[in-house]
């Protein structure tokens, strides 16, 4: 008999290499003793066989399964004599009955073992092979059928092997762990090759659940069902749909040959719900679905037909803060939602529940216009103003309209959920985009300067800043003002500079558009304007007295 391009010819001689592990003896032989003495305290027992010396057995092979001993002083006893250590025999009470569980084996297979298969316990390596227990059956596997490395530590591990050899002469029997591994790999290439060529279905077992799939044995092979096989729904947790031991129609969808991997697929069993998406449904439509899950980033809906489709947070709501799904939604709800794109090629399905609902921005051009004052809610502030909420809407409150006083930024004066009155100061349409303003409805200071001053009027303040069109000239309450370049003579631009007091007249009050302009040349022609007009007041009353004294 011949296997894996081998043959028993070629072969050792197996039944030799068995009596060589064992190191048995032609003086081997079975004998009837008896038991001299128990020494409990040494764990063994002297049994006489007929020698000059006893021969000295374990306790440990005559105690039964509940650790009594099967043997007293002076019971027969059947033991093996192996040979002889120091004139002493070599006995055993274990290999007896190994060697009788053996020829039992032997008897009961010897013409029917060529698909025999046992499963036990490496327990000696030798030159020749192994030495295999199962049962208390004694086995022997050569060298060259066990498919191990020299440097394997096998010793006490637990294998399968096919019987390949039994012979009643030698008691002997020889097992091959390499000829059930081609068995079992030629029978799985069969499976895999039925399976890959038929296209077939079949049912299979789940063994084992991970993160990312299910192992499933389809008639004694393993292939993996990958999480995105199972659902057309896209990458599912399997564990949340199956468990080890469930019955699971499967079909075979590759095979890697380098790899050895079958890829199944579960889904691939069922009716493709996408046909029937890609034929009932447009970008637009409205439908009903079920929200299945939740995540941080968006809400999964149900379709109702093992599609899931993607609702992102940015399609929630018309509210451009949301924080979390959650305070919108909850699973298990119904809601309906618009399709905003189907992707046949990936299988893609994304809806919007905003696009059903009423858009803040034209409820808020139907209930207010430009130039109309409300109070909103601070829901940001950035470096450069404040966003404030009016019935769902935001509009921009930039710093420069926060306050009259220039170096006030928004960040100054509020914070995160403030209420503040503001002005509706431009709505943009188009771009729906709405600016506010504060300042304007707190008291101008220059509208309160205006009360006091007058053109003309002479007025004193800080140089705060020059530029290449003038000076700004800080005056009272925080008011500037500007004295352009024209208006600066007789003074030299040069020779000014911030910090310096200066003096000039007001040339004119705009409460309008909120500026103040001074004029130093309008100071100097204010006081030249005086100066002459007392010059001639006094002339005009030198005159007259002259007059009045030729008179008297």
């Amino acid at each position: 008999m011949a296997f894996d391009n081998e043959s028993f010819e070629e072969e050792e001689n197996f039944a030799e290499m068995f009596a060589a592990s064992e190191k048995q003896q032609e003086t081997s032989r079975i004998v009837e003793g008896e038991v001299v003495e128990i020494q409990a305290d040494e764990n063994r027992a002297l049994v006489g066989v007929g020698d000059k010396l006893e021969g000295i057995i374990s306790l440990d092979e005559i105690r039964d399964e509940n650790g009594e001993l099967k043997f007293n002083t002076g019971d027969k006893i059947k033991v093996m004599v192996m040979g002889y250590y120091n004139e002493r025999p070599k006995i055993s009470y274990k290999k007896v009955l190994e060697q009788e569980k053996t020829i039992e084996f032997i008897d009961a297979h010897k013409d029917d073992y060529e698909d025999l298969v046992v499963e036990g316990i490496i327990t000696k390596k030798n030159r020749g092979g192994y030495v295999v227990e199962a049962d208390a059956v004694s086995f022997f596997m050569p060298r060259s059928l066990a498919a191990f490395k020299d440097t394997d530590d096998v010793v006490g591990r637990k294998i399968k092997a096919q019987v390949v050899k039994i012979d009643p002469a030698e008691n002997s029997i020889i097992l091959s762990r390499r000829k059930l591994f081609n068995e079992e790999r030629k029978k799985k290439k069969e499976i895999i090759d039925q399976l890959m060529a038929e296209d077939v279905i079949v049912e299979g077992v789940i063994k084992k659940i991970t993160s990312y799939g299910m192992f499933v044995d389809v008639g004694g092979v393993d292939g993996l069902v990958h999480y995105n096989e199972i659902s057309y729904k896209g990458p599912v947790n399997p564990s949340k749909l199956y468990k080890e031991g469930d019955v699971v129609t499967v079909k075979a969808i590759s095979y890697d040959k380098d790899k050895r991997h079958l890829s199944l697929s579960i889904k691939a069993v069922q009716p493709d719900p996408w046909a029937e998406v890609e034929s009932e449904l447009d970008e637009g439509d409205t439908i009903t679905v079920t929200v299945s899950n939740i995540e941080a980033y968006g809400v999964f809906v149900d379709l109702g037909n093992d599609i899931e489709g993607f609702l992102h947070i940015s399609e929630i709501t018309w509210n451009k803060n949301v924080k979390n799904p959650n305070d919108y939604l909850e699973v298990g709800q119904e809601i309906d939602v618009e399709v905003i794109e189907i992707n046949s090629k990936t299988h893609k399905l994304r809806v919007s529940l905003k696009r059903l609902l009423p858009k803040p921005f034209d409820e808020f051009m139907k209930k207010y216009n430009e130039g109309d004052v409300v109070t909103g809610t601070v829901t940001s502030l950035t470096d450069f103003g404040a966003f404030v909420r009016i019935d769902g809407v935001e509009g921009l409150l930039h710093n420069q309209d926060i306050s009259w006083d220039k170096n006030t930024k928004a960040k100054d004066v509020l914070k995160s959920g403030d209420e503040v009155e503001v002005k509706i100061a431009k709505i943009n349409e188009d771009e729906q985009k709405i600016s506010l303003n504060r300042k304007t409805l707190l008291e101008s200071p220059i509208d309160k300067f205006a009360t006091t001053h007058k053109v003309n009027s002479v007025v004193k303040g800080t140089i705060r800043d020059i530029k290449d069109f003038g000076v700004f000239v800080s005056l009272e309450d925080g008011v500037d003002a500007l004295i352009r370049d024209e208006d600066l003579a007789p003074l030299v631009k040069e020779e000014l500079e911030p910090g310096q007091e200066i003096e000039a007249a007001i040339a004119n009050i705009d409460t309008r558009r909120d500026r103040i302009r001074l004029s130093v040349k309008k100071l100097d022609y204010i006081k030249n304007q005086e100066m002459l007009e007392e010059i001639n007041d006094t002339e005009s009353h030198s005159l007259g007295d002259l007059i009045k004294d030729k008179f008297k």
